[in-house]
């Protein structure tokens, strides 16, 4: 009797081995409820879940109430864990293959009713006016050609909460200097460990040729201030927690900003035509 219950548990073992597998390539190592694992011999470890370690205690444990805009959600696992907390969640990517994973694994959870996925890109964002109590913004803004369009635009969703996660180049360092003004030739302090600058990627990195951008930690933070975030903080390196700013003036919220913003996300309408000798 024994070895005939060994067998089955086994036969299923490899039957639900092989419903994963069909669905893959996963990146996501999602634990499943009856213990399966998505992607147990994943090459980064046991990925995302250590991010999601590094993050989870910096989010409520009741987010009842809250909704949620999971940005690159891949087969969910963030999109999941929070919906776990109670809360309602989109989640939003461009890779089709990632958005049939995430669903079939929202049902596995049981949590088909709290998460929705579509298949958008971030800048779609722009067009449909919604926002969100809590946005995680991680591992996809240095894979966007447009990065500061896709910046201001996320900035505008956000409520309450931002956890934005970035590649970034080596150092800590902030510029003591000012960076407010200075005259068009003194330049120097740009080439100062501390200038916020960003390196730009013409050919693949780690083989991924959508790798373009890896700004440094000055950049970052001055990237957020200016999108109208207050940095509060970072929960690890490369991952940082802010909060919308509603005293800071952000570049799109004067004249001049909301009008290039609104020209660059196609929903400026016509331009007047000015006369020129």
């Amino acid at each position: 009797m024994t070895n005939l219950l060994q067998h089955e548990v086994f036969a299923s073992s490899e039957e639900r081995a092989r419903e994963i597998s069909a669905l893959g390539p996963w990146f996501h190592n999602l634990h499943l409820p009856d213990g399966s694992r998505t992607a147990p011999h994943h090459p980064l470890g046991d990925f995302p879940r250590f991010k999601w370690l590094q993050i989870a205690s910096h989010i409520p444990q009741d987010l009842s109430g809250w909704s949620a805009l999971d940005i690159g959600c891949n087969a969910g696992f963030y999109s999941i864990e929070l919906a776990k907390r109670g809360a309602r969640v989109l989640g939003i990517d461009v890779e089709p293959l990632f958005l049939r994973q995430a669903a079939w694994a929202s049902r596995e959870w049981g949590l088909e009713d709290a998460l929705r996925f579509e298949q958008i890109q971030v800048y779609d964002l722009r067009r449909r006016r919604e926002s969100f109590d809590l946005v995680l913004f991680m591992g996809v803004f240095y894979h966007l050609r447009y990065p500061m369009l896709a910046l201001d635009i996320v900035a505008s969703c956000v409520r309450r909460s931002l956890i934005f996660q970035t590649l970034t180049m080596p150092g800590d360092e902030v510029s003591t200097s000012t960076t407010v003004d200075r005259d068009v030739m003194d330049r120097e302090d740009f080439l100062s460990p501390g200038w916020p600058k960003i390196a730009f990627i013409e050919h693949a990195f780690a083989g991924d040729p959508t790798n373009w951008w890896a700004p440094n930690h000055a950049a970052v933070e001055a990237m957020l201030r200016s999108s109208g975030m207050r940095v509060l903080g970072r929960a690890a390196h490369e991952i940082y927690l802010c909060e919308p700013d509603r005293e800071h003036e952000s570049w799109t919220r004067t004249p001049r900003g909301a009008e290039e913003l609104a020209s660059a996300a196609g929903d400026s309408g016509r331009y007047a035509v000015v006369a020129t000798r």
